[in-house]
């Protein structure tokens, strides 16, 4: 933490008995609590606390996430209205081919109830049984929920946790707007898989000839920045981001080595990396599509590299559009510390965009403001989001906000994805 944390200065004075292992069956935890304990207490000006996002992770679950995008559950990814009652658990999304896609559980279900607890029940068992069978399942045991779809219909579900794999990139398709041709692609995560499945779609729509792309990040926690500046390049293309910087990465007053390394400052990436598991050959040119403007779809779920897509662009003039609501604010990162067993994140770089800003730890506003509708599916024009991008591409304006509430009354929600911090981050 003195050598590699950005607020190195501001590391409060610890008790050296917080690193004892006070959990002997623990150790990850006991550890956690000294890590935690150095983190800064500053504020953001609008009140929230400058460092959310440091942590540490078992090396091994990190590197399976990272490099394969496997992880322990059904392939659900969950939405928490709120942690006390009414909870309101819903399903935001699910991946193909995962026990929950096989049992047919869709976008957008409440969950009423996990081996018999009600999701609202407070009793210390019953919140142990919700946060296991929801958050952290044992791979190999079988969890019964009753699911609640949108029009108040109950079902029983029995999903048995295993080893699933995400697929990062959903969705892809071009959609027929009068005379033009508008890609739109849901990207969840930043990680190794993301590469090819990224230049797959992209060299789609640069094939079918699309005037505008919409991007949807609403639940995009980061991950790989070389990925999010390959994002850039498919998007902005040759032209525009030759020779222009996408991330320049600035470390503490102590890192001069660092901060005068020509390495960390990210160009955009016009070739694929070829790196195991990227799907991709290595110096494959990436597909352009030469566009002067974007839009995003993103919440408060869109953070870290996924907000770097955002900085990046608009630091060389494209125009980012931003549908849905204030992003995570997350202008930092860091690469992975490991030692023995557990890999150690503390925040050790800022990244700033051509223009040299990088200035956004309480987010991007959002240019039309417009509630996740969980109602209809990820893609489909009539979503909530993707129809107010269609709209302001059409109109020059956002929709109004009566027909926004229309489209997303039955489901919308204000609640936060449930993820583990390893997925709001930026490594390098």
């Amino acid at each position: 933490m003195n050598e590699a944390y950005l607020w190195y200065q501001e590391v409060p004075s610890v008790d050296a008995a917080l690193a004892q292992f006070s959990n002997v069956n623990n150790v990850t935890a006991s550890l956690g609590a000294y890590f935690d304990a150095l983190l800064t207490t500053t504020r953001t000006p609008s009140g929230k606390l400058k460092d959310e996002f440091s942590f540490i992770f078992p090396t091994a679950e990190w590197n399976a996430l990272s490099q394969g995008g496997t992880t322990a559950g059904y392939g659900i990814e969950w939405i928490l209205g709120s942690p006390t009652p009414p909870r309101n658990l819903r399903v935001a999304y699910v991946d193909p081919a995962t026990p929950a896609a096989n049992a047919a559980v869709t976008r957008g279900v409440r969950v009423v109830s996990i081996n018999g607890v009600s999701i609202d029940d407070v009793t210390a068992t019953g919140i142990a049984t919700i946060n296991e069978g929801a958050f952290s399942p044992r791979p190999g045991t079988t969890y019964t929920f009753v699911l609640e779809n949108l029009v108040g219909a109950r079902s029983t579900v029995a999903l048995t946790a295993t080893t699933v794999t995400k697929v990062p990139v959903q969705n892809a398709q071009v959609l027929t707007v009068g005379t033009s041709r508008v890609g739109y692609l849901t990207f969840n995560d930043h990680i190794f898989p993301a590469e090819g499945q990224l230049a797959n779609a992209f060299a789609t729509f640069a094939q079918q000839g699309v005037s505008d792309l919409v991007l949807d990040l609403r639940y995009n926690g980061g991950g790989f920045i070389y990925i999010a500046s390959q994002v850039g390049y498919m998007i902005a293309g040759a032209t525009r981001t030759t020779g222009r910087t996408f991330e320049k990465l600035r470390y503490n007053d102590k890192r001069t080595a660092d901060n005068n390394d020509p390495d960390n400052t990210i160009p955009f990436y016009p070739s694929a990396s070829g790196f195991p598991g990227s799907g991709t050959t290595a110096n494959a040119v990436l597909p352009q599509l030469n566009l002067s403007r974007v839009f995003i779809l993103a919440t408060a779920g869109s953070c870290s590299a996924s907000e770097s897509i955002i900085n990046g662009l608009r630091g060389i003039d494209v125009e980012v559009i931003l549908i849905g609501r204030t992003t995570c604010g997350k202008p930092f990162g860091f690469t992975a510390k490991d030692n023995c067993g557990i890999s150690y994140f503390p925040i050790e770089f800022q990244g700033t965009n051509n223009k040299g800003f990088g200035d956004f730890a309480d987010g991007f506003a959002a240019t039309c403001a417009v509630a996740d509708d969980l109602s209809k599916p990820l893609g489909d024009p009539t979503e909530a989001m993707l129809a107010a991008a269609l709209t302001y591409r059409s109109t020059g304006a956002c929709p109004p906000a009566s027909a926004v509430q229309r489209q997303g009354l039955s489901a919308s929600t204000a609640g936060k994805l449930v993820r583990h911090p390893v997925r709001e981050s930026k490594y390098r």
